[in-house]
């Protein structure tokens, strides 16, 4: 059994899907969620899935290893982040390299770096004209939004479209890609 753990700082419904997708799967499971804001919403989900999960502080993600001692007692093998919006420190990044990945509500490299996340980049998309838009999948490294793409997949933008339309076609690209991708990348690791 391949364990993965959840990095997520907001609501979690791309948490929630992947945990949904993975709950009866033979050889993967969702472990862990991890939170780095006591009251996200995805705390919530964690506990009504029955999933262990754990909140931490911005000094023991950047300054101590309790994160990386948890990942390590609790047999984790993938990381995930679903809406986390801090930078990976190296420790981890060395700990898991390759193997923590991340999802991005845009076409990179546009529309990516620190501060973009959420309905900000569903603005800046639709102000800047495009006539698409849609997911990137990536491995994580050591700078917002600039690891290795996975896989892209696109959506149109309407010309009526606002940040709240956009992002409804958004979700529905990383609630369909986002597991299958994981499964993928988990499964060809294994073999």
């Amino acid at each position: 059994m391949t364990n993965i753990a959840i990095l997520a700082s907001g609501s979690g419904t791309n948490a929630q899907r992947i945990c949904e997708y993975f709950s009866n799967h033979p050889d993967i499971r969702v472990r862990l969620i991890l939170s780095n804001k006591p009251d996200a919403y995805v705390l919530v989900r964690a506990r009504n899935l029955n999933i262990p999960c754990h909140v931490f502080s911005r000094d023991s993600f950047y300054h101590t290893t309790y994160i990386q001692d948890l990942l390590i007692k609790e047999k984790i093998s993938f990381i995930i982040l679903a809406g986390f919006l801090w930078l990976i420190p190296a420790s981890l990044l060395e700990l898991f390299a390759g193997r923590i990945v991340n999802i991005h509500p845009a076409l990179l490299p546009k529309y990516g770096g620190k501060g973009m996340y959420g309905e900000r980049v569903h603005k800046a998309v639709i102000e800047a004209g495009e006539r698409e838009s849609g997911i990137s999948i990536h491995y994580v490294n050591e700078k917002y939004d600039d690891g290795d793409v996975i896989l892209q997949a696109r959506c149109p933008v309407m010309p009526d479209d606002t940040p709240e339309k956009l992002a409804a076609r958004i979700h529905e690209l990383e609630y369909q890609y986002y597991p299958e991708v994981i499964e993928r990348i988990v499964m060809s690791d294994e073999r």
